[in-house]
C-alpha cells in the first residue's frame, strides 16, 4: 500500500502525513499511521480530525474503513468523540523516551467430574510437538553462556520477542531494557509489593480474585475498591481516596464481570496518575480473546512512564509455565532487579528460550488464533444451551475472555453453588470475587469457565449445568 499525504490545512493548520503500510488490510494500515501521527506529536491533543467521510474521501478508502479506525483509536484512548464536538485527540503526555485466602465455606465435591472453573485453558490443546520443536531450535543456537548464572531481567532473546510482540498485538510502547520476566502475575505482585517497590494503599475493582488480595495482604497493603458499572471501574472515584498512588485495573475485560473500560475512564485514570505522580498496574490477563469485538489495545501505550503492564502466558499457552513479564517504567526497573534478587525467583532459562522462538517463529500467533476460534465456538455452545434451557438467564461479559457471568435471580447462588457441588461440578459463585470492603450493590450469578474441560466432556459438563440452573422467578 502507498503513503499518502492528506492536505488537513483548513482543519489542522499543516500537511499530515500519513504511511498506510505494513502488515493487514487498509483499516490496520490507517490505525498504526494514525495512531503513530498523534504518538509523534504531529497530531496535538485537542485536535480535531475531519470527517470519517472526508479522511475517506481524501484517502480513497472506504467509509467503513476510516470509521472503524476512528472507533478503535477512541476505543483505547487516543481518540475522544462527542456529540457536536467531532472526532479529537485525546489529551495525553508526551512519549517516554524510550493475607486472608477467600472465604469459602459452601460444599465443594470431593472429586470433580465436570470443570468449569474460570482461569484455565483447556489443558489439551497445549502445542506439545511446536512447543518440543522450539525447544530443540532454541537449544541448538543458544550460546554457552545461556546456560550459566544468567540475569535476573530475564534473557534478552524473550525480551526483545515480547517487545516486538506486544507492540504488534496489544499495542505496548515499551524496549526490552523495560521488561523483567517473572514467573507469573502473582510473582510481579509479590516483586512489587512485597519487593517494597510500591506501598499501599492500593484502589482495585470491587471485583477480582481474592488470592490477589490475599497477595496484597501478605505484603501488609491494605486494597481500597471501585465502584463496577456497564462501563468498568469508576475512576473518577480515584481523587478521592486519601493516600492512594497506584491502582490495578484490568482495563482490557473486567476480571470477572467483563467488559472493556470506557476510553473516557482510560483517559480519566491515565490523567489521574499523571496528576499525582500515581500508577496504573494493568492486569492484561487474556487480552488476546476478542470474539465479537476488535481488540482493544493497552492502557499502557497512552502514558509508558506512568503504568506498569503485567502479563503472562498462564490463559494463552499453560499455567504450567510459570512465565510471565513487567512492562515497566524506566525508573523502576532497578528496585524490580532488586527485589528480585538472586537467581531462586528466576523463570527457567530454557523455558524464555523456548518461547522467545516460538513467539518468533509465528507458532505463537498460529496458536492463538486456534484456541481463539475453539473458544468462541464453545462460548457460542453455552449460549445456545441457556437459551434452550434456561432462556431466563443471561449470559454476560462473553465479547471475550475464557469465562461467562451467568447472572441468578436474586436469593440462588448459594443454593446453586452447592446444586453444583452436590453434582460433581466446579465452578465459582460471583460472591466469591466481591471485595470484603465494597458499597456497591452485589449480584447473584455464576462464574462459569469454558475454557477448562475437555472437548469430549464439554457437552456433559453443559447438561450437568443446565440441571442445576433454577427456575425462572415466579410472577
Amino acid at each position: 500500500m502507498a503513503d499518502s499525504w492528506v492536505n488537513l490545512a483548513e482543519r489542522l493548520g499543516s500537511d499530515l502525513h500519513l504511511e498506510l503500510t505494513g502488515p493487514g488490510g487498509r483499516r490496520a494500515a490507517l490505525t498504526r499511521a494514525l495512531r503513530s501521527a498523534v504518538r509523534d506529536g504531529r497530531l496535538a491533543a485537542g485536535a480535531r480530525l475531519p470527517p470519517y467521510r472526508s479522511l475517506a474521501a481524501d484517502l480513497g478508502l472506504a467509509r467503513n474503513t476510516v470509521a472503524d479506525a476512528y472507533s478503535e483509536l477512541v476505543a483505547e484512548g487516543w481518540l475522544v468523540a462527542r456529540q457536536g464536538s467531532g472526532t479529537r485527540v485525546a489529551r495525553r503526555t508526551e512519549p517516554a523516551r524510550v493475607p486472608r485466602l477467600p472465604n469459602r465455606t459452601l460444599a465443594r465435591p470431593a472429586a470433580i467430574v465436570h470443570n468449569l472453573r474460570q482461569g484455565q485453558p483447556e489443558a489439551a490443546s497445549f502445542p506439545r510437538a511446536a512447543w518440543l520443536a522450539a525447544a530443540r531450535r532454541a537449544l541448538n543456537v543458544a550460546p554457552d553462556e545461556a546456560f550459566g548464572p544468567g540475569d535476573p531481567q530475564g534473557r534478552h532473546e524473550l525480551r526483545r520477542a515480547l517487545a516486538e510482540y506486544l507492540a504488534r498485538a496489544r499495542g505496548v510502547r515499551t524496549t526490552p531494557d523495560r521488561i523483567v520476566v517473572c514467573s507469573g502475575f502473582a510473582h510481579a505482585l509479590r516483586l512489587l509489593f512485597g519487593g517494597r517497590v510500591l506501598r499501599g494503599p492500593l484502589a482495585v475493582e470491587s471485583y477480582g480474585l481474592a488470592f490477589h488480595r490475599a497477595v496484597l495482604a501478605a505484603a501488609a497493603v491494605r486494597t481500597l475498591p471501585l465502584t463496577l458499572d456497564e462501563d468498568g471501574a469508576r475512576t473518577d472515584e480515584l481523587a478521592g481516596l486519601a493516600g492512594v498512588r497506584t491502582v490495578l485495573l484490568t482495563p482490557a475485560h473486567q476480571f470477572p464481570t467483563g467488559g472493556p473500560l470506557h476510553p473516557e475512564r482510560r483517559v480519566t485514570a491515565a490523567e489521574w496518575a499523571r496528576t499525582c505522580g500515581g500508577l496504573i498496574l494493568e492486569d492484561d490477563y487474556d487480552g488476546e480473546f476478542r470474539y465479537d469485538r476488535e481488540p482493544v489495545g493497552a492502557v499502557q501505550g497512552l502514558d509508558p512512564e506512568r503504568v506498569v503492564y503485567l502479563g503472562s502466558v498462564s490463559k494463552s499457552l499453560s499455567p504450567a509455565l510459570r512465565l510471565g513479564w513487567l512492562v515497566l517504567p524506566k525508573h523502576l526497573v532497578p528496585p524490580v532487579l532488586t527485589a528480585k534478587g538472586e537467581r531462586e525467583a528466576w523463570a527457567s532459562v530454557v523455558d524464555q528460550l523456548t518461547l522467545a522462538d516460538f513467539i518468533d517463529s509465528g507458532h505463537y500467533d498460529r496458536h492463538l488464533r486456534r484456541m481463539r476460534q475453539r473458544y468462541r465456538a464453545r462460548r457460542d455452545r453455552l449460549v445456545a444451551t441457556l437459551a434452550a434451557q434456561a432462556p431466563h438467564i443471561a449470559p454476560t461479559g462473553i465479547a471475550a475472555g475464557l469465562h461467562a457471568v451467568l447472572r441468578l435471580p436474586p436469593g440462588t447462588e448459594r443454593s446453586v453453588v452447592e446444586a453444583a457441588a452436590r453434582q460433581s461440578i466446579a465452578l465459582d459463585g460471583l460472591a466469591d470475587f466481591r471485595h470484603p470492603a465494597a458499597v456497591m450493590p452485589g449480584h447473584d450469578g455464576l462464574v462459569v469457565g469454558y475454557a477448562t474441560p475437555s472437548d469430549h466432556g464439554y457437552g456433559p459438563a453443559l447438561e450437568a449445568l443446565g440441571r442445576i440452573l433454577p427456575p425462572p422467578a415466579e410472577g
